[in-house]
């Protein structure tokens, strides 16, 4: 078919149709204005009727990268077995024949019109020309489409493997060393790049591990570490492997389950980890072999996150994470679980519109770290909640340096704060946010600032504390967050006065429990009969852990890491250590999945429950727990009887 600029009748409206077709399907948005245009004019237009096969699997390579301008298609293959596996559909914006027209390969699946569609073609000579000169749009395939495809035919295809007999072996329930972790296969660290490479792909692995001298393992060289750190930049590849593994090694034990193995890919930014098992190295397990585990994973949720250049693209990623919820809450998962995946998840997409801000406004003129507090500091996060965030940058050594520092970080603050509410946070009432120049401070200041709350405990001091001592670190320089928890540390050290109004807040709101065991419902109002279980349940054992851990100088923030370290610590948390961690689990998914049946319905979530509408065994479970935090209360008073007023 002829390029769109040969056609004649309207071709200027066509063109104008196209370009501003792809200017918003990635890989072709991140390019700029001319070169669109160049690819516009030299496109065709190819046009599939219902049920027409496009490509055959086991054909001749594609002659074009097609982009579905309308209608959709299905990717499947027929194994030798017989029967089809359906491995993906794609639609409006998808492409499909990237693996076959760049590898010159034959066709490895059949392509499937499902409805009528319509395809913009892309020729070969183009598609070569933008990877050459675009490495953005070399990348979005390398990161997107080939792993996207590669992990939903695999997801398909144990799907329909007798092994698995169509059960789901879940995040929650499955050990790690049930996946069969791939062998481990070694390469000294003098091994030329070339050498390891080969190795790799002589043995059909992702990865290396690399031994020291002393044949322990000291990193790991995977085919993404090839990419970007030798075929990207040029390196010689007759350098000693060392150059480029990746450290230090990460592991997780065989024991483990899986979403502990997931937890740590994500906070590590890694694809590869290694399996322990009784003390010794048993094993490789990659992301892919998670990605088989389940189909919605975080890990795929995260790798979409890295993927984005742009405010815009993160925006519909960021409406995802809720889907992440419902599976977790599926999967059976506790809610200490659920809240450390969405925890790290959305820490990746701060640090991600953190990174984009920076290069929009250029390297900031003094090191800084951005803090979380309030829910999201103790990672306690479900649904996005209202923005809860600060900034600390260094102590300016002059006028010049503060000035220039206050404008560039009043301007940085305002980005962030606009671009996490166009990712759906909430502004904060109270604009408890690093917008607020009060929460974007030097180092300095906010010393100062603690100090002054501390000594001087007013109640809006007390309500300060409350807030910001449950700060930690999300991104940038963390010794500057370091540093002031020192402070603090030091601060508190014996301040029996500070903890005592800190006990006063944590027993003032007492549990709803009335005369003969009744709950303490709303009389009137919007939630007449309801009682608020943040407020009356969740709220009041974060405060009494938060008091236990300012008293032994426990820099843990959340709850639930916070009940761990005081075990040994606190007396009463020691007795009481165990109901505490189930009282607020139990608390916690129970917010979690009444937020989630809202959210599901349409409604806005809220924290207000019915008792009357809960099983009995339910009712029972809430009056232990507040039970239990009347209890701990009772033990405040008499631990602070001469501070209690």
């Amino acid at each position: 078919m002829s390029p769109l600029s040969a056609m004649k009748p309207g071709v200027s409206v066509i063109l104008e149709d196209a370009i501003a077709f792809l200017a918003k399907v990635p890989p072709f948005q991140f390019l700029d204005a001319q070169t669109l245009e160049t690819v516009v004019k030299n496109l065709s237009l190819e046009f599939y009727p219902k049920d027409t096969v496009i490509m055959e699997q086991d054909g001749p390579p594609s002659d074009a990268l097609r982009v579905i301008k309308k209608g959709s298609i299905k990717v499947s293959m027929v194994p030798e077995e017989g029967g089809e596996v359906v491995i993906d559909y794609r639609g409006e914006g998808d492409t499909f024949g990237f693996l076959s027209l760049v590898g010159q390969d034959r066709v490895r699946s059949n392509i499937t019109a499902v409805d009528d569609t319509i395809c913009y073609l892309v020729g070969k000579e183009m598609v070569l020309r933008l990877m050459d000169s675009h490495r953005v749009f070399t990348e979005y395939f390398l990161r997107s489409h080939i792993t996207k495809y590669i992990d939903r035919t695999y997801q398909e295809m144990r799907n329909k493997s007798i092994f698995t007999g169509g059960s789901d072996r879940l995040l929650f329930t499955t050990r790690v060393g049930d996946l069969g972790a791939k062998e481990v296969i070694f390469a000294d660290e003098e091994t030329p790049i070339q050498e390891a490479a080969r190795i790799m792909t002589s043995k059909k692995i992702s990865s290396l591990i690399i031994l020291s001298r002393d044949r322990v393992p000291a990193g790991i060289v995977t085919d993404r570490d090839l990419r970007e750190k030798v075929v990207a930049r040029g390196r010689s590849v007759s350098e000693p492997v060392r150059n480029i593994m990746t450290m230090p090694l990460i592991r997780v034990d065989a024991k483990d389950f899986c979403f502990e193995a997931v937890l740590k890919m994500l906070r590590y930014n890694i694809h590869h980890i290694l399996v322990v098992k009784e003390g010794s190295l048993a094993g490789v397990l990659t992301n892919h072999d998670l990605m088989m585990l389940q189909g919605a994973s975080p890990l795929s949720l995260s790798k979409d996150i890295e993927s984005q250049q742009s405010v815009e693209g993160l925006a519909p990623v960021s409406r995802k994470i809720n889907g992440i919820v419902g599976l977790l809450l599926k999967e059976g998962a506790k809610a200490g679980n659920i809240i450390k995946i969405i925890t790290e998840v959305n820490d990746r997409l701060v640090r991600k519109i953190i990174e984009l801000t920076e290069k929009k406004l250029g390297r900031p003129p003094l090191s800084y770290c951005w803090i979380a507090f309030g829910s999201e500091g103790r990672k306690e996060q479900t649904f996005k909640t209202d923005q809860d965030n600060a900034l600390i940058y260094a102590d300016p050594p002059t006028d010049e340096e503060a000035r220039a520092a206050q404008a560039y970080f009043a301007e940085f603050a305002q980005e962030v704060r606009d671009s996490l509410l166009q990712c759906g946070f909430p502004l904060c009432p109270a604009e408890y946010m690093a917008s607020n120049p009060r929460w974007r401070q030097p180092l300095k200041s906010w010393k100062r600032n603690f100090t002054e709350w501390v000594s001087t405990p007013t109640s809006e001091a007390v309500l300060h504390a409350t807030a910001l001592f449950d700060f930690r670190p999300v991104c940038g320089d963390t010794a500057l967050a370091d540093a002031l928890r020192d402070h603090l540390d030091g601060l508190l050290r014996d301040e029996k006065i500070f903890l005592g109004h800190l006990a006063n807040m944590a027993i003032k709101n007492r549990p709803p429990i009335g005369f003969l065991n009744s709950f303490v419902v709303e009389k009137d109002g919007e939630h007449k009969d309801e009682l608020n279980l943040k407020v009356k349940g969740i709220a009041l054992i974060v405060d009494l852990v938060r008091l236990f851990a300012l008293e032994r100088g426990v820099r843990e923030t959340s709850t639930l890491e916070r009940i761990d370290a005081l075990d040994e610590k606190h007396t009463i948390v020691k007795e009481y250590a165990d109901d505490l961690r189930q009282a607020f689990d139990f608390f916690m998914l129970f917010r979690i999945h009444h937020q989630y049946e809202q959210i599901s319905a349409g409604k806005a979530p809220d924290n207000f429950i019915n008792p009357m509408h809960l099983s009995h065994l339910e009712r029972r479970s809430i009056k232990d727990a507040f039970h239990l935090i009347a209890e701990m209360q009772d033990m405040i008073i008499e631990r602070y009887k001469a501070m209690i007023w």
